[in-house]
């Protein structure tokens, strides 16, 4: 069994024709089709329906394109190590993060790796918590900027930052004057807050659980900008860390003094999974960076 082989299959796999296949692929269809049925006898089953002069994965092919999709894969990764490797400046980041951190932070660092690096490309994904689980176990993404992972078995994750987190209310609240409060003078608010997945969803039930209430949930929103916008028109609070861009005559920032709210951020990726030279070299620079 041949690699080229594995990778015509593929091909008339996605295009279920042997015509378009063998165009796509430049070679005659005589040789094509003489490849497929090589390999199928090599491996004693039919791997297509023929349908005329279409063709259709059976259950065989089906179950044998998913494991060569991933060879393929793993052979495509190690040809780009190969040529990062003769230059690891020039390569690929694929970078999963949890929505507020990347408004606040990220770009930032971003900036200061390609001013040192301006010929690592990015490759960014904004994702829920439960997502960036997924696409980290998936090899989706290289490394992942997200909360403490509870299902983390299999991944590192190396802190890197501690947030505040504050409550914000409408300018019109009647505790909008105060310069904090405890959680606990919240209960029976409205909450505007992230859907369930996202890491500052489960923060805000643990936390209103800790203060002695389950959140009374007005609005699940999947972003900063929707949620803060929100609570300045006035439908309810919110728990978040600090951000900027909000028009304080809106909205107000109260610290909380019980329980204590704050947020962890870490540097996540797959324990046993080499990562791409451009990929250790952000790496080794963002958790540098908050030493």
């Amino acid at each position: 069994m041949e690699w080229q082989q594995l990778e015509y299959f593929r091909v008339v796999a996605k295009t279920e024709h042997f015509t378009k296949a063998a165009e796509q692929l430049a070679i005659s269809q005589p040789a094509l089709s003489r490849s497929i049925t090589h390999l199928e006898e090599e491996l004693g089953v039919a791997l297509f329906d023929r349908i005329g002069r279409s063709v259709q994965l059976n259950s065989y092919g089906k179950q044998f394109l998913r494991r060569v999709d991933r060879a393929l894969q793993e052979i495509q990764d190690g040809v780009q190590e190969l040529h990062q490797m003769k230059d690891p400046y020039t390569g690929s980041v694929s970078l999963s993060f949890v929505m507020t951190f990347g408004l606040s932070i990220l770009p930032e660092l971003i900036s200061r790796f390609n001013r040192v690096y301006p010929q690592v490309e990015f490759l960014l994904h904004q994702s829920p918590t439960t997502i960036i689980h997924k696409q980290l176990m998936h090899s989706e993404v290289d490394l992942s900027i997200v909360g403490l992972l509870d299902n983390d078995k299999g991944l590192i994750w190396h802190k890197l930052i501690e947030e505040e987190l504050f409550v914000y209310v409408p300018s019109n609240h009647r505790l909008a004057s105060r310069a904090s409060l405890r959680l606990e003078e919240l209960a029976g608010e409205p909450f505007i807050t992230f859907k369930r997945g996202y890491g500052m969803r489960t923060l805000t039930d643990r936390l209103c659980g800790l203060a002695g209430f389950a959140p009374k949930i007005k609005f699940e929103g999947d972003d900063v900008a929707t949620v803060s916008v929100l609570v300045s028109s006035g439908l309810g609070v919110t728990l978040i860390p600090f951000f900027t861009g909000i028009d304080s005559s809106k909205i107000k920032r109260l610290h909380v003094t019980e329980p204590l709210c704050k947020r962890e951020i870490g540097l996540a990726w797959v324990e046993d999974r080499t990562l791409s030279p451009s990929a250790e070299l952000f790496r080794s620079f963002i958790i540098e960076q908050f030493r």
